[in-house]
Parts: structure tokens; C-alpha cells; sequence
């Protein structure tokens, strides 16, 4: 299937944001940690990531409460959930009342890498065993008292890795201190869990710039939560708002804080770069956000996404459809994504006439259109409609969807790949205005 995505006459949108995944994720696992009922959880993610997590943890509640352990959830499939697949390895491991399962997920999770958090995990006394490809999914997993203490990691891996490493690190006999060496990507992440540990009962800090101390007997304790709407998601509405080419479009956004645990926050900051302004208002119930054009816009756009690689594909392509020359650095962990994201953007914008350079795994750049003007792209009016390939990248999808607003239409193949992280995505689209009718697919 595919949906034909076509500019709207009038543009007009007043969105609820789907709730962070991150934080949603997170917080599944600390309220299972805590021995809490789920209803302690106020706003949780819909989307497919988060579903698997609340499914998976259901029935391992139903197995405690029907002493059926192990019978009812032997082999736990996360599917294409990769945070589930981390956060989860670690979990399994360190319960010992929940003994051995088997975690596997789909045909691409199992060729996606989870050898390192494996190792640490070993390092600490987990029983982790690969059913098939050493280094990668399926795990056979037992879960045993772990006795932590002391831990190096290379900051440089995916900060899940680090996240699921520090959830279950009050369950430690020693606790856990972790030295992280060398860059550390996704520092906003990493943050992200140690604010939510400590909201939920832990005693967990940085010792320093690369050292983290969980210490033991400080276990979880039932906490209240309301989870935060999604920065992540936001960004597409930034990069919609700014593609309108209309200065007198304001454009509403439900459930954001401006006092965010989310990296992802420095959309607003990016974006105003590119002349889109943030103003926070807080009514009744939420806190609101308008989006508003004001100001220049930069004639070119350098940033390092170390801290923000969710934010990437957005930006790349918001810049090339408004013929911004660019240099982003810090895309390492693209390559490992739901998809090699560097090579699916690279590939989808050449389509568009967009040829962006790659330089080794970390950064991509692009001269920008020539002797144009901005916004002058060379595939204003082109003779049928763009089809994206999405590569089961949500990100993908959602990227490339608001180039309608420059191109007129633009068709996008597997929609539902946004189930990932905003399932209502489309139908948020419809109701700003754009016109979307499902095609046959010929991919």
C-alpha cells in the first residue's frame, strides 16, 4: 500500500501529539520494577514500540498472579521494537523469579547488534546465551541475582544500552557504577532515565563527566506518572509549518513542556534558525505551543546530532526542499536505525534531485541548489508524483510526507510504518488539511 499525500488548500491544525515513547518506555519499566499496577501510568504512547512493552509485561503480571511462570510468555517477540529488545534483555536478566525465556523479534531485529549490552550484561553475572548468530537476537535469557559493581562502556554505543543498564542497577547486590569512555552520544537520553530512576525511589547520579553511580538498596517505589507529549513527533509539525511558505499559518501543538526531559526539545531551537518561532501557553488542562513564522532565515544550517539523532532525518530534509546548503555531524548510530537511515535519505532525496554527500558514517552535507534562491529546488513541478521509499523507518515517512507542501503531491510507500511511534500521524495530517488517498503500491 501507499498513500498519495497532496498539499492542502488551507492549511490549519490544532494537534494533540502522540506521548513520548522514550519516556513512555521508560516508565513501563520502572512501574514494573516497583511492583506498581500499569494505572499508575497517565498518558502512555499508542504506538507499536510501546504496545509490545505493555503487552509483554501484562503477561508476565498474569503468569505472577496465576503462578504460571514461564507458561503463558516463554518466547517474548518485541517485533521490530528495539527499545524493547534493550530495555528488556536487561530486565530478563536481572529477575531471577521469572526464569529463562527466549527474546527474539523480527526478520531485521535479528540482524541488529545487542553483543555489547550482552557482554556488559555477562560482565555483571547475567546468563544470556544467542539462539542463533552470536551478537544478535534470539536471546535465551535466565534471570539471575546480578552482582554489579564496577563497569567500563564506550559512550559511543547506543544510549539504550547505557538506559537498560541503569534501570535494573538498583536490583544489583553492589549497585552499579558505570565509567563511560570515549564520546558519549544520546547524553540527553541517558539523562532522560537517570530523571525518571530518581522520580521513582533510586539513588542514582554522574560522578563526574563520564561516571554513573547507582547505589544498592535504594529499590523503586510506586510513583504516579504523567508522561509528556512527544518532542520527536513535534518536528515534523516544525518542519510542515516552515514548508507552508505561508507566514500567517500558526500552527497549535498539545501536551509539549517547556521544561522537557526530551532532547528532542531543541527542535524549537533549530527551527528558529530556519525563522519558525515557539511560544508556550498553558490553558485548563495542558500545556499548548504555537508555531509562528518571524525573522530570517539562516542561509545555511550547521549542527552536531550526537544528542539528537531522531531529529536528523527531519532536518535533512526540511533543508534540501527549502534549498538550505547543510553540514550535520554526529549520525552514527543512523546506521544501525530501523534502517541505515544515511543511505535510505540519501537514496529517497536523490529522487527529489537532491544529491547529499556522505562522509563516512557520521556526516552528511549538501551544497545547496546552485545559483537559486532559496527555495528555488530544482523539482518544483515535477511530471508525476515522488514515491518515498520507507524501509519500515517510521522517520522515513513522516520526513519526507511534508514535501508535498513544495512539490504539490508526493506518494509514500508503507504508510503504516508510523504505528511505530504516531499511529494517528495520517489522520493529523487530514485534519490540518492535506488531501491523502491510499494507491496501489507497485514496490
Amino acid at each position: 500500500m501507499k498513500y498519495r499525500v497532496i498539499k492542502p488548500r488551507n492549511l490549519s491544525a490544532n494537534v494533540t501529539l502522540p506521548a513520548s515513547k522514550s519516556i513512555s518506555n521508560r516508565a513501563i519499566v520502572l512501574n514494573a520494577l516497583s511492583g506498581s499496577p500499569i494505572g499508575l501510568l497517565a498518558n502512555i504512547s499508542d504506538c507499536d514500540d510501546t504496545s509490545v512493552m505493555l503487552a509483554t509485561f501484562f503477561l508476565l503480571d498474569c503468569e505472577r498472579r496465576e503462578g504460571k511462570m514461564g507458561q503463558l510468555l516463554p518466547t517474548v517477540n518485541i517485533k521490530a521494537a528495539g527499545t524493547a529488545m534493550r530495555f528488556l534483555t536487561a530486565y530478563l536478566s536481572a529477575n531471577p523469579d521469572l526464569g529463562t525465556r527466549v527474546l527474539t523479534g523480527s526478520e531485521r531485529m535479528q540482524h541488529r547488534p545487542i553483543g555489547i549490552l550482552v557482554e556488559a550484561l555477562r560482565t555483571l553475572g547475567a546468563q544470556i546465551k544467542y539462539v542463533g548468530e552470536e551478537g544478535y537476537p534470539p536471546l535465551r535469557i535466565t534471570g539471575v541475582q546480578l552482582h554489579g559493581g564496577d563497569l567500563t562502556l564506550s559512550g559511543s554505543v547506543s544510549s539504550q544500552y547505557i538506559s537498560a543498564l541503569l534501570m535494573v542497577a538498583p536490583l544489583l547486590e553492589e549497585g552499579l557504577v558505570l565509567h563511560l569512555k570515549g564520546d558519549i552520544v544520546s547524553r540527553p537520553y541517558i539523562n532522560m532515565t537517570i530523571a525518571m530512576m530518581r522520580e521513582h525511589g533510586a539513588e542514582v547520579k554522574w560522578k563526574g563527566p563520564r561516571t554513573i553511580a547507582v547505589s544498592p538498596g535504594h529499590p523503586y517505589r510506586p510513583t504516579p506518572y504523567v508522561i509528556e507529549s512527544d518532542w520527536s513527533a513535534a518536528s515534523y509539525w516544525y518542519e510542515i509549518e516552515i514548508l507552508s511558505q505561508n507566514k500567517m499559518e500558526t500552527l497549535s501543538l498539545q501536551g509539549l513542556f517547556k521544561k522537557s526531559i526530551q532532547g528532542d526539545k531543541m527542535v524549537a531551537e533549530l527551527f528558529k534558525q530556519l525563522s519558525v518561532q515557539t511560544f508556550f501557553y498553558s490553558g485548563q488542562d495542558s500545556t499548548h505551543v504555537l508555531l509562528f513564522r518571524r525573522g530570517r532565515m539562516a542561509k545555511r544550517l550547521v549542527c552536531d546530532f550526537t544528542n539528537i539523532p531522531d531529529l536528523a532525518q527531519t532536518l535533512v530534509v526540511t533543508c534540501s526542499l527549502l534549498g538550505i546548503p547543510f553540514h550535520f555531524s554526529g549520525l552514527q548510530s543512523l546506521r544501525i536505525k530501523e534502517t541505515d537511515r544515511i543511505a535510505a535519505l540519501q537514496k529517497e532525496l536523490r529522487k527529489l534531485g537532491v544529491q547529499i554527500e556522505v562522509e563516512g558514517d557520521s556526516v552528511i552535507s549538501w551544497a545547496g541548489p546552485g545559483e537559486q534562491e532559496l527555495g528555488e529546488v530544482p523539482y518544483l513541478h515535477p511530471v508525476e508524483a515522488v514515491v518515498i521509499d520507507t524501509y519500515d523507518d517510521h522517520r522515513m515517512a513522516m520526513a519526507f510526507a511534508p514535501a508535498a507542501l513544495v512539490i504539490g503531491q508526493i506518494d509514500i510507500n508503507n504508510p503504516e510504518v508510523v504505528s511505530k511511534s504516531y499511529p494517528h500521524y495520517w489522520d493529523d495530517l487530514q485534519r490540518a488539511g492535506f488531501d491523502i488517498t491510499s494507491q496501489i503500491s507497485e514496490a
